[in-house]
């Protein structure tokens, strides 16, 4: 004899496969017509569907309907090759909170339009494992950093002593086969610097994503790769952190003034040579045109040879400019001790 509490669980049952193969079939008739999901999956026990903005915002959802359906917000899990477990996490966190919204209604198309329109609105979300390094590795509690993500934007000010730099970088839709865009803001850096920071970050973001002109046959084929990251390390590490307490290689003094805004003397002006060191105008002109002269004049930070604009004769002529310029200063010194 069937007793009443299973008649119940019964119509209950059969209702509840009503309600599932109702929105099963709204499913089917409406996600195909949205931009970027295809159906992988579509049964009375769960929803398997692709939701795809570009290459690198993909991702997998898989809708489970549980026992009381629809009186039981739907069970969400994604899973994805480009976007990060943490960020995942977060959205199926995220995804949960909506579904309470929606218990005792359909809920499967809901959740389709909301992870569709969180892939739009948050551009971010593609280089959101970069940004959270970027945030525990390299900025200090002086340092500030706003995500704008209608923009698709950083904006950065970085500060170290008293030196400062503002810059904001764009990270595009297709990233990270594409490089992301730089511009400089508000600075009190020398101009000098200043350049040398832009021009090297926009290489350093070109060499990610563009290969170089002549192939090693020895190396893998060429993959873009993210350049928000590395571009991040040189401005905030290798410049704006490591300048304002560089000090010359030459006197052992600092080399930028403690006050951005002092002026100084044609001596005590900042010259940057290409491993990286900078030097005291002064300091390095006095180093230069003293020996030795062989192999090339050598950081004396680093050992690299120096290469300046200011300074390109070869070592040769350098010798023999100076054995000269010592040849006139022992005429002129008898000179004075005959006279004397």
């Amino acid at each position: 004899m069937v007793t009443l509490p299973e008649i119940l669980l019964f119509s209950m049952a059969e209702e509840r496969e009503k309600v599932i193969e109702a929105e099963i079939s709204q499913v089917k008739e409406r996600a195909p017509s949205i931009e970027g999901v295809k159906l992988i999956t579509c049964v009375p026990m769960f929803v398997i569907v692709s939701l795809k903005k570009t290459e690198q915002k993909h991702l997998t959802a898989n809708l489970q309907f549980p026992p009381n359906y629809p009186n039981e917000q739907i069970v969400v899990e994604l899973k994805s090759k480009t976007l990060s477990d943490k960020l995942l996490y977060g959205l199926t966190n995220v995804c949960d909170q909506e579904t309470k919204k929606w218990v005792g209604q359909k809920q499967v198309m809901v959740m389709i339009n909301f992870i569709m329109n969180f892939m739009e609105e948050n551009p971010l979300c593609i280089c959101s494992d970069e940004i959270s390094d970027i945030k525990k590795k390299m900025l200090s509690d002086c340092d500030d950093l706003k995500l704008k993500q209608k923009s698709s934007q950083l904006v950065f000010r970085i500060c170290q002593n008293n030196y400062h730099m503002s810059f904001v970088l764009s990270v595009p839709e297709f990233y990270p086969s594409v490089q992301i865009g730089i511009e400089v803001g508000d600075y009190n850096f020398p101009e000098l610097l200043k350049t040398h920071f832009q021009a090297n970050a926009v290489e350093i973001a070109r060499k990610c994503v563009q290969p170089p002109l002549k192939k090693n046959s020895k190396e893998p084929p060429f993959k873009p790769a993210p350049s928000l990251k590395p571009v991040c390390e040189f401005l905030i590490n290798d410049c704006i952190k490591k300048y304002p307490q560089e000090v010359c290689p030459v006197c052992t003094d600092r080399c930028l003034p403690t006050s951005p805004g002092e002026k100084l003397s044609g001596g005590r002006q900042v010259e940057r040579v290409y491993c990286g060191h900078i030097f005291h105008h002064g300091c390095l002109r006095k180093y230069m045109k003293t020996p030795p002269f062989t192999g090339g004049k050598k950081c004396p930070s680093c050992g690299k040879q120096i290469f300046h604009q200011k300074w390109r004769i070869t070592p040769e002529l350098a010798e023999a400019r100076w054995a000269h310029k010592q040849a006139r200063q022992r005429e002129l010194e008898e000179v004075v001790d005959f006279l004397d």
